[in-house]
């Protein structure tokens, strides 16, 4: 895949940024120095490669996945001005 200049042109119009001539130019340039570097990177094979978070080998910590309210609903109603059993008392609006 190559970038030509009006490509360079339309998506800095897209992103609403000012280029010049010479800097959309450059940018073309640029832009296909690394599109050139994915493509290498394309033709690796890494079949049989497992996904890695870290350089060293390392267990992830993981949490049990449960639902919970958290155990924190006294305290997110403390400083509400009105509360009934852990709920929020508004007054009510009629207009």
């Amino acid at each position: 895949m190559s970038v030509d200049l009006a490509t360079v042109k339309r998506v800095a119009r897209l992103a609403r940024i000012a280029v010049s001539d010479d800097e959309a130019a450059r940018m073309e340039s640029e832009l296909n120095g690394i599109l050139g570097f994915v493509e290498q990177l394309s033709e690796v094979n890494v079949d049989g490669v497992e996904p890695m978070t870290s350089v060293t080998p390392m267990l992830m910590k993981k949490r049990v996945d449960a639902v919970t309210d958290g155990n924190k609903a006294d305290d997110i109603v403390a400083n509400a001005p009105n509360s009934d059993r852990n709920f929020f008392l508004v007054p009510k609006v009629v207009e």
